[in-house]
């Protein structure tokens, strides 16, 4: 383990480290070539001139000193540096805790107060059977009121004989719902198989989620993730990747799969630190790098923002296709008139006039669509 003393070395061999990348570095001459060089055949080629070396990064120099480097560097700051002040005990503890919350993202977090800790988002359940045979379920928040919307989501998707769904955790954040994301992953996965683990600095303290209930739907899935997917949402698509086959379509998930300890300060504040990590059924952790998709797909987060909040009133339909751009045809050339041109200066118009743009489109959810219609009619050859 790193001492107290240790750590506040390393954070203010930052600071120095900080100070050296500012000095110049001397730019070397280039060498001058003759506007009309000889054209001599026992002249030898001019030697290519090296190429400068990469100047290491703050954290590469920091990295690389050693435990009496960082002694030297803590006492030499404290006799050299032009304001002593500056380098007092108080100063030498935040420039640690701010260092382990640089060097630690998503494991140490400071939060202003306790009723802070307590705020979290809440995402609305939202179903839905797009183009007549596949179930679409947002499952937001990872809590008791949306795993019994889902219950009862997937009794109406067997009698209308859905046979493939497509499980959006697009908006699906959370910390510590672990023991909520193994009830809903129960509804997925065989019974009997373990979904994921916690995993503590001792082995001993391991916990295990299993499922002890038959599935409720055997189908082929898609999951669709992004970076709002943390959390215990993250060990959940791992599940139905691991157990599906489910493909996960998107961006990478936030990488926040652990568990957090709320540690009270006596100031009032929060210091909230990573105690367990999720394990995936294969035995990898999912802290901190996270799910990468299985098909990237890129999608504005203001857009898909707007979308799920739209869908309440519209449905997700009007957002899976853009709209065809108009073309060129027989009847326009017989009426003299160029549907692609007209199309463009009505676009152009209404930008003009400040009109309300196009209704955004989820190309996340559209890949998903295309990825099962094809396996069907790759399945029905």
């Amino acid at each position: 383990m790193i001492s107290r003393f240790s750590l506040a070395i390393l954070s203010i061999s930052i600071m120095w480290a900080n100070l050296l990348a500012q000095s110049p570095t001397p730019a070397s001459p280039e060498p001058t070539q003759s506007a009309n060089p000889p054209l001599l055949a026992s002249s030898p080629p001019a030697a290519p001139s090296p190429s400068p070396t990469r100047k290491p990064t703050t954290r590469q120099l920091v990295d690389s000193l050693g435990p009496a480097d960082l002694e030297a560097v803590i006492t030499l700051l404290k006799s050299s540096f032009t304001n002593p002040d500056a380098i007092t005990d108080t100063e030498l503890n935040r420039a640690t805790v701010e260092g382990l919350m640089i060097r630690l993202p998503r494991g140490v977090m400071l939060l202003p107060s306790k009723e802070s800790a307590l705020l979290e988002a809440s995402s609305a359940f939202y179903s839905e059977v797009l183009e007549g045979r596949i179930g679409y379920l947002r499952l937001g928040s990872l809590n008791g009121a949306n795993l019994q919307a889902l219950d009862k989501s997937l009794g109406n998707f067997v009698a209308k004989k859905v046979d493939a769904l497509i499980v959006d955790l697009r908006c699906s954040q959370g910390t510590n719902e672990f023991a909520l994301a193994a009830e809903f992953a129960k509804r997925f996965c065989p019974k009997g198989k373990p979904l994921f683990t916690l995993r503590k600095p001792a082995a001993r303290q391991d916990r295990v989620f299993g499922s002890d209930r038959d599935p409720a739907f055997r189908g082929l899935v898609m999951v669709l993730a992004d970076g709002d997917t943390s959390g215990a949402a993250e060990a959940l698509a791992s599940a139905l990747r691991f157990y599906d086959k489910a493909l996960v379509i998107g961006q990478p998930t936030a990488g926040c799969a652990v568990e957090y300890s709320d540690l009270p300060l006596p100031g009032g504040k929060i210091l909230r630190v990573a105690v367990a990590e999720a394990v995936s059924p294969e035995g990898r952790s999912l802290f901190a790098d996270g799910i990468k998709p299985d098909l990237p797909v890129e999608m504005p987060t203001i857009d898909k923002r707007q979308i799920f909040q739209l869908s309440a009133e519209k449905g997700m339909g009007p957002f899976i296709y853009e709209t065809e751009r108009p073309h060129m045809n027989e009847a326009a050339l017989l009426a003299g008139t160029n549907p692609e041109v007209e199309a463009w200066g009505g676009a152009q118009l209404h930008r003009a006039r400040g009109s309300e743009k196009p209704p955004a489109h989820d190309p996340v959810l559209q890949r998903a669509l295309d990825v099962v219609t094809s396996l069907e009619v790759y399945q029905k050859r």
